[in-house]
């Protein structure tokens, strides 16, 4: 097979990365589910304890608690051990602003400013167990306010900076946050986003909240409520220089992050501490290999659970240098990503498919303009990526020799869960594959009654064993947890998603299992279908919606983004729908083929569907709170409507 030419999903690896796998993997993995409590025990002797534990693993079907009776800090974890070390003069945070600012923080400084801001909150009353909303855009202000949590005990929830004032109220309130730190404002494509406007209006809804602390970013003028409101800067003048750490219990509460889906209210997932700092220590050894060495640059934003595992609490741990970019990932220029890495020799680059689509058609003379031999691995995460993708990021980021991580995991689990394992030992990889189940991760792909599917057969994705990174519950609502995730099938975890294994154990990921169009009786996943819309070599991005027919149930609408120099045309639209048709088969033509300069993404890079689909249906788009730029639905319109006036005027073309 060539691998130049992209093909199937489940190809091998290119020729530069072939390697023979060693036994230590299955071994591994099969001991950690043959003796799960020895095998995690090892693993948690690698972090700190004030008390070793009781028990490993209190298990009540729903509820896992694991490391019983132990105590332990997070913070302690994080920034503590590593000032008796060589490590204390180390990067812990290279950060870089939108504006070009930067500020770098060893781990000492950000030792010294995590005290000084637990001292703050402990002198506003904040104790063990009480909440803390974070509101912050993407400044160091926003890890140091979670590790300052973290070291006194209290929880926080992190919420993301692109919310509306309704959406943080209604965390607030659920929560009943006493504390709610924000900003004057952050910066985004150049404009400036007034988060303490926002803030106000939410606050004037939320009767907990007795203090907001504001951290000075644009120095633009914001209004200040008298006896509520203090600046960060004010309040740092009566800190104390050092606060002792609390150790707390592994089963107590680390942070609530609410999910957030498409429909319903969002779920307050509550991770432990000990547990999920065990889980996410040993990951990220396994998968990135990290160690005090690296340079690690995940791009999320810490808003989302990928930037509470993958910013702050695993790389921290491990003593490596982590990455914190401010902006937006193509301004002021397209190659402003590539320009960081090469500034700060970024060894570890993980990331969304979304993101390297997004690059891909912007073309690879970007990315060929910078020196990225520092590069060591590549990650993805957030959703499966298209063989073209992994392809292209692989050739023109990884510089050929660069293997890719495909990271499999959600909010819930705390932790990657299916990805390759380059930190056990190197195996080959299938461009679309995430490969196998983590050591300690009992995956298996089942049908509807529960039963092992055999390879080759789409099934639903289950997690038969618990694993320390399970999320404790769902905040004030145990019976949601147990519906949500526990009642389908018996004492196994449901993930919500689509899955397969291919003949030599792989496993690939297709997609939300809710996320699926009825055509005439077939079931297809809409990431099967954006991914054979994404092999054409004209399309950069696509989003597939389902629209209601009288006679096949649903049709199949698909939008598209073209790559650079690509001019769009009846032909082509024409050529699009019929390479569906030969990739999946006829049951795949698209009803309609539409041409959108930009599609609807969160920031985190997601595509948001829901959108494309009221526009395809002329509903309205609903909340847009996550929504990076509200142009993007007009683009869409524009598509939409165009190729209706069209098709109205009776261009057979069409």
């Amino acid at each position: 097979m060539d691998m130049s030419q992209g093909g199937d999903r489940a190809g091998s690896l290119p020729t530069g990365l072939r390697v023979t796998p060693s036994k230590r993997y299955a071994e591994m993995h099969s001991r950690s589910l043959e003796q799960p409590e020895r095998f995690w025990a090892e693993q948690a002797r690698k972090l700190d304890w004030y008390k070793t534990w009781d028990r490993v693993l209190d298990w009540d079907p729903p509820y896992a608690r694991w490391f019983v009776g132990g105590l332990l800090n997070a913070c302690y974890q994080c920034v503590d051990r590593h000032i008796a070390t060589w490590r204390k003069s180390k990067v812990a945070i290279y950060w870089e602003a939108e504006t070009g600012e930067t500020r770098v923080l060893s781990y000492s400084t950000l030792y010294r400013e995590v005290n000084r801001v637990a001292s703050v909150l402990q002198r506003l009353g904040v104790g063990k167990g009480d909440r803390v909303a974070l509101y912050l855009p993407m400044v160091p202000e926003l890890p140091v306010f979670m590790l300052a949590c973290a070291r006194i005990g209290a929880v926080h929830t992190v919420i993301f900076s692109g919310f509306a004032a309704r959406a943080i109220a209604d965390r607030v309130n659920e929560t009943q946050a006493k504390v709610i730190v924000t900003a004057d404002g952050g910066y985004r494509r150049g404009k400036i986003v007034p988060l303490k406007e926002i803030t106000d209006e939410a606050a004037a809804l939320c009767p907990s909240v007795e203090t907001v602390i504001v951290v000075k970013r644009t120095g633009e003028p914001v209004s200040m409520t008298r006896g509520r409101d203090q600046w960060l800067s004010d309040l740092l003048k009566e800190a104390a220089l050092t606060v002792t750490p609390e150790p707390v219990e592994s089963t107590h509460p680390l942070y609530i992050l609410y999910t957030s889906g498409t429909t319903g209210k969002p779920k307050g997932v509550v991770h432990g501490t000990g547990g999920y700092l065990v889980f996410n220590h040993s990951a990220y050894e396994w998968v990135f290999d990290i160690n005090e060495r690296s340079v690690y640059w995940c791009t999320a934003d810490v808003g989302w659970v990928t930037g509470h595992s993958s910013i702050v609490y695993a790389p921290l741990s491990h003593g490596a240098a982590m990455v914190i970019y401010e902006g937006a990932p193509d301004y002021p220029t397209v190659d402003r990503w590539w320009d960081i890495v090469e500034k700060y020799g970024v060894s570890i680059f993980y990331t969304s498919p979304t993101a390297v689509r997004m690059f891909m058609r912007y073309g690879e003379e970007w990315p060929l303009k910078h020196d990225l031999s520092s590069l060591e691995l590549l990650g993805s995460v957030g959703e499966a990526i298209n063989p073209e993708a992994w392809l292209w990021y692989y050739k023109y980021v990884g510089g050929e020799r660069c293997p890719i991580v495909d990271t499999w995991w959600q909010t819930e689990t705390g932790g990657i869960m299916i990805s390759p394992t380059p930190g056990i030992e190197p195996i080959p990889l299938k461009p679309g594959s995430a490969t196998f189940p983590l050591p300690g991760v009992d995956a298996a792909v089942v049908d509807v009654d529960g039963k092992e599917l055999p390879s080759g057969q789409t099934g639903l994705l289950i997690i038969r064993k618990p694993w320390p990174g399970l999320l404790l519950d769902i905040y004030g609502d145990p019976q949601r947890y147990r519906d949500s995730y526990w009642s389908r099938f018996a004492d196994a975890y449901y993930t919500g998603d689509f899955a397969m294994r291919d003949e030599e154990g792989y496993f690939w990921l297709l997609g939300r299992a809710d996320e699926v169009l009825k055509v005439a009786g077939h079931r297809i996943g809409t990431a099967e279908l954006e991914d054979a819309a994404v092999s054409h070599p004209a399309v950069a991005e696509a989003a597939v919606a389902g629209k209601p027919d009288p006679v096949k149930g649903e049709v199949i609408v698909l939008f598209v983004t073209l790559r650079e120099g690509v001019t769009p045309s009846a032909s082509l639209r024409k050529e699009i729908g019929e390479h569906l048709r030969q990739v999946i088969g006829p049951v795949a033509q698209p009803e309609a083929v539409y041409f959108a300069k930009s599609l609807p993404k969160t920031r985190s890079g997601k595509i948001m569907r829901r959108i494309i689909k009221a526009v395809a249906l002329g509903q309205s788009p609903g909340d847009l709170s996550t929504l990076e730029n509200e142009a993007s639905i007009e683009e869409v319109k524009k598509a939409y409507d165009s190729l209706v006036k069209l098709s109205e005027e009776g261009d057979e073309k069409s």
